[in-house]
């Protein structure tokens, strides 16, 4: 009896222990089953209705199907159609004028306006709010404004022009001229989307150490070398964000295409979403516009670790 007493009484503080441990293990269960209640609506409505389609279109990007008729499989058809469909290639080098003239433009934009607002000026506030109101007014009514103002024949833009001096025959056409519609567009992206990222170079500049500017102070640094070696480079995780955005905003451009020129004239305003788009929607040839989505899906993730790796090194 006594050994027995004596077992016992030992094994109680192991007892002990494993119930603590079965305890704590049903308490992580416990919350990870809370967390994940919490994500799983979030994550399902993704998954049906972002992934599930992603996935969907790169299994149709290999076959024939207009919406209506059984799929049949088309192997690397839609693939070799590319190179032979000259809108594609017209909208691919689109695509690539309107990011590599855009993200400059609309970057060197927001930081002019976030270095300028970023003083102590008359009417800051209303002068930030100003530029951001672009980016979250109606594209509709913008875009008819935009029309508006750059209509060739009677457009304030036009009127200006003819004021300082410019011959009539040599106004441009602005969405309506094959050779500048393009300009248009790229003005009204850069226009529509500077104030967002200004807010977001506001708050890297509002993160800058001021010691750092009082150093460069005292070792008599004029504006343009504190911007060129204090501003610039302390916004370098900044200027990498928005940089990666704009490239992945502007490769992916559609509603102010279709808002202002639907592509043309011609095919000088045609890019890669609003190809995919008439192939989608009115063509109705479902395989050929999701291998132009494969593409374009593969060139913007391409850029984007090409940016990542660059980063990484510098």
């Amino acid at each position: 009896m006594m050994a027995n007493s004596t077992i016992a009484a030992g094994d109680a503080p192991v007892v002990t222990r494993r119930r603590k441990v079965v305890s704590r293990r049903r308490r992580k269960v416990q919350d990870a089953l809370v967390a994940y209640s919490f994500i799983a609506p979030n994550f399902l409505g993704f998954a049906v209705f972002t992934l599930g389609p992603i996935l969907f279109a790169f299994v149709l990007a290999f076959m024939h199907w207009d919406g209506s008729n059984a799929m049949t499989f088309a192997g690397l058809d839609n693939f070799w159609r590319l190179f032979e469909d000259k809108a594609f290639i017209d909208a691919f080098w689109n695509t690539i004028i309107y990011t590599v003239v855009s993200v400059p433009a609309t970057l060197a934009c927001a930081l002019g306006l976030a270095i300028l607002l970023n003083q102590k000026i008359l009417g800051r506030d209303f002068f930030r709010t100003a530029m951001f109101f672009p980016y979250v007014a109606s594209l509709v009514a913008v875009a008819v404004v935009w029309n508006m103002i750059f209509n060739p024949e009677m457009g304030p833009v036009n009127m200006l022009l003819y004021t300082l001096g410019l011959d009539p025959k040599d106004m441009p056409g602005w969405a309506a001229d094959r050779h500048w519609a393009m300009v248009t567009v790229i003005l009204f992206g850069v226009w529509k989307s500077m104030g967002y990222f200004m807010v977001i170079y506001l708050a890297g500049l509002q993160g800058i150490n001021s010691e750092l500017y009082e150093a460069a102070d005292l070792d008599g640094a004029n504006a343009w070398q504190k911007f060129l070696y204090v501003t610039v480079p302390q916004l370098g995780p900044t200027t990498f964000f928005v940089t990666v955005m704009l490239t992945i905003q502007s490769f992916k451009v559609f509603d102010q295409i279709y808002m202002i020129t639907q592509g043309g004239p011609g095919t000088s305003t045609l890019v890669l979403v609003y190809h995919i788009y008439n192939e989608a929607f009115v063509s109705w040839d479902l395989g050929y516009s999701s291998m132009i989505a494969l593409v374009l899906f593969f060139l913007v993730l391409g850029i984007t670790v090409i940016q990542f790796r660059r980063q990484k090194e510098d």
